[in-house]
C-alpha cells in the first residue's frame, strides 16, 4: 500500500487528484495547509507528496523545507501555468518534479508512478551487490548510500539516481535531454532548468567548492559528465 499525501488549499483540486490516481494500491492523506501537511509528514509514513505552493498558514515550499529537515520522500509540487519562477525556487528548495495545472490526468499519474517506483527501489533491497567509486565518492547500491570522503551524504531520491548515472559512467557526457529521461523515464518535457537545479544541489553536497567543481562537469554546449579520478 501507498501512502499519498495530497495537499492544496482547494478542495476541487484533492478531488481531481483522488479521482486521477485512483488505485486500491494507495492511501491517500489530505491536508489543506502547509502546517498540516508537515503534522501528516512527521505522524505517518508517507511515500510520496504532491503540494500546491500557495496555501495559508504556511506555503508549499516553506513545507517543503521544514519536511527536508527529516525526510527525503519525493515531492510533487503543484503549480500554475504561469509560476516559472516558482517551479524553480521549488526546486532549489528540495523538490523532485512539479505538476502544472490544469492538470493532464495522464501526465499525472505518469510522473507519480515513476516517482514512486524510483522511492521504493532506493528504499528496498536492491539487487546489485557492489560499490562504485569515484575519488573520494563512494555509492553503495547495495546500501543506498553515498559517503564523501567516509562521510555518508543524504540525498534526494532524484539526486541519487542522477549520481548513479554518473558514477557508472565516469568521463561520459550526458546531455540534459539523456539524464532526464534516465531519471524520470520519459521524454524532457520542463526544459533544462530541472536537470539543472538537481545537478547544482548534488554539486552543493559533493564539492568543496561547487563554482570551481572537482567532479560534476559543464561540457558547454554537450551537457554534464563525472571527472574520472
Amino acid at each position: 500500500m501507498y501512502h499519498i499525501l495530497l495537499c492544496d488549499d482547494e478542495e476541487d483540486i484533492i478531488y481531481a487528484l483522488k479521482i486521477y490516481l485512483n488505485n486500491p494500491e494507495r492511501r491517500f492523506f489530505e491536508a489543506h495547509t502547509g502546517r498540516e501537511a508537515l503534522r501528516l509528514v512527521q505522524e505517518n509514513s508517507i511515500d510520496l507528496i504532491l503540494m500546491d505552493i500557495m496555501m495559508p498558514e504556511m506555503d508549499g515550499i516553506t513545507a517543503m523545507e521544514e519536511i527536508r529537515q527529516f525526510s527525503n520522500v519525493p515531492i510533487l509540487l503543484l503549480t500554475a501555468k504561469g509560476e516559472g519562477a516558482d517551479k524553480i525556487a521549488g526546486l532549489e528548495s528540495g523538490a523532485d518534479d512539479y505538476i502544472t495545472k490544469p492538470f493532464d490526468p495522464m501526465e499525472v499519474e505518469a510522473r507519480v508512478k515513476s516517482h514512486l517506483r524510483r522511492y521504493m527501489m532506493l528504499g528496498g533491497n536492491g539487487s546489485w551487490q557492489h560499490t562504485m567509486k569515484n575519488g573520494g565518492i563512494e555509492l553503495d547500491d547495495d546500501r543506498r548510500e553515498v559517503r564523501l570522503d567516509g562521510v555518508e551524504i543524504k540525498l534526494t531520491p532524484t539526486e541519487y539516481q542522477i549520481l548513479k548515472l554518473f558514477m557508472g559512467h565516469p568521463g561520459k557526457v550526458f546531455s540534459p535531454s539523456e539524464i532526464y529521461k534516465y531519471v524520470w523515464k520519459e521524454e524532457i518535457t520542463g526544459g533544462e532548468g530541472t536537470v539543472a537545479v538537481h545537478i547544482r544541489h548534488l554539486r552543493e553536497k559533493l564539492e568543496i567548492n561547487p563554482a570551481e567543481p572537482r567532479y560534476l562537469k559543464v561540457v558547454w554546449g554537450q551537457g554534464y559528465c563525472m571527472e574520472q579520478m
